[in-house]
């Protein structure tokens, strides 16, 4: 028969102590905005027939204007509208194509398209579209500005922030699911004794006071019971693009510091769903109980501790492969555990900042 029901175990309370987490990135420290026509000076003759004279409406311009004249083959090329691959699937054209011209879309607001109201301002991208406003990447601005007596162009878009060079993953890449928040109301697992020492880690639930409780009837042989008609934990989830999402929480024993692959695992539960609205907050589908029957690993979990891995793989609805690149789960967010002493000694100064759940920002 068990012996006891040992504890639920505490975890690291300041999210900003994890492996992973974001912060502040400063813009790139290069120019990437679109380039200006390099054509060969002009000799004086051809300036001054460029020069136009004056009109009641316009300024004499004493300088020829240059050629901001945009590329359609540098549009179709490089930012084609996205696909579309929805909840069932299914792969096609955008259900929102963007407006204007192949060489002057309505939502990129490229320089040197024309515009009608001088001194307009509008938030304009210079990069891929797949890469817009998600984690670091940002708009920047551009002006209408006086072109010629029959209207104005934009300018130059300023202030934005691309993609660094090389990120292939997390925030600096500015990809499908690169910041976010994640949020799973219960993150302790339970382990028990059985006769000859064993241990064994199984669920814990939230009772009615939304305290994490272990099994009240975890059985006398192992390996224990989850509380029948019990979750694991509900979540939420807010991210920066739509998309079929799997989310997984695997508790490993190891040193969240210095994860390796040769950890192992105490438990996982993953739990699949379509999120609909970028940056909405919305519920997933709970995380299910589970039940572990790895007696080495449980024990050096409560020998040393470890860290609880977030991961997830999908497909955005534009049609990109949420993975690390190998098609394998991305960790976006590792969760150090606090010391085992902490269950049984919580006034401990290195527990000071332990608890059962919470969320955290990617």
């Amino acid at each position: 028969m068990f012996r006891s029901a040992l504890f639920t175990f505490a975890l690291c309370a300041a999210w900003g102590c994890s492996p992973g987490g974001g912060g502040d990135v400063l813009p790139p420290d290069y120019d990437t905005g679109p380039s200006v026509d390099g054509s060969t000076a002009m000799d004086a003759e051809a300036a001054d027939s460029a020069i136009r004279p004056p009109t009641i409406d316009v300024a004499p311009l004493d300088r020829p204007q240059r050629d901001v004249q945009p590329n359609a083959d540098a549009f179709w090329a490089d930012n084609p509208p996205p696909r579309y691959c929805g909840p069932d699937g299914a792969m096609g054209p955008s259900p929102t194509p963007p407006g204007g011209t192949p060489e002057c879309p309505d939502d990129l607001t490229r320089e040197g398209c024309p515009c009608t109201t001088i001194g307009e301002e509008r938030p304009c991208w210079p990069g891929l579209r797949v890469n817009r406003n998600r984690g670091v990447c940002h708009d920047g601005v551009s002006r209408c500005e006086m072109y010629d007596e029959l209207g104005g162009r934009w300018s130059a878009c300023e202030g934005y922030v691309l993609p660094r060079p090389g990120a292939g993953l997390g925030p600096d890449s500015c990809q499908c699911f690169s910041q976010g928040r994640w949020e799973l109301t219960n993150l302790s697992p339970c382990f028990i004794t059985y006769a000859g020492n064993q241990v064994y880690a199984v669920s814990t639930y939230l009772d009615a006071m939304g305290r994490a409780q272990c099994p009240t009837d975890p059985g006398q042989t192992p390996p224990p019971r989850p509380q029948p008609g019990t979750n694991f934990t509900t979540n939420f989830l807010t991210v920066d693009c739509s998309g079929q999402f799997q989310l997984c929480y695997t508790i490993r024993a190891g040193d969240p510091m210095r994860p390796a692959t040769t950890d192992c695992v105490v438990s996982q539960s993953c739990t699949q769903g379509w999120y609909m609205t970028p940056g909405v907050r919305q519920a997933m589908p709970p995380l299910p109980s589970w039940s572990s029957s790895d007696t080495a690993c449980s024990s050096r979990f409560v020998m040393q501790g470890g860290y609880g891995e977030m991961t997830v793989r999908g497909l955005s609805t534009e049609c990109q492969n949420i993975d690390n690149g190998s098609g394998q789960p991305y960790t976006f967010l590792r969760v150090p555990y606090c010391p085992v002493r902490c269950s049984m000694m919580p006034t401990l100064p290195e527990c000071a900042m332990c608890r059962n759940g919470g969320s955290g920002s990617f």
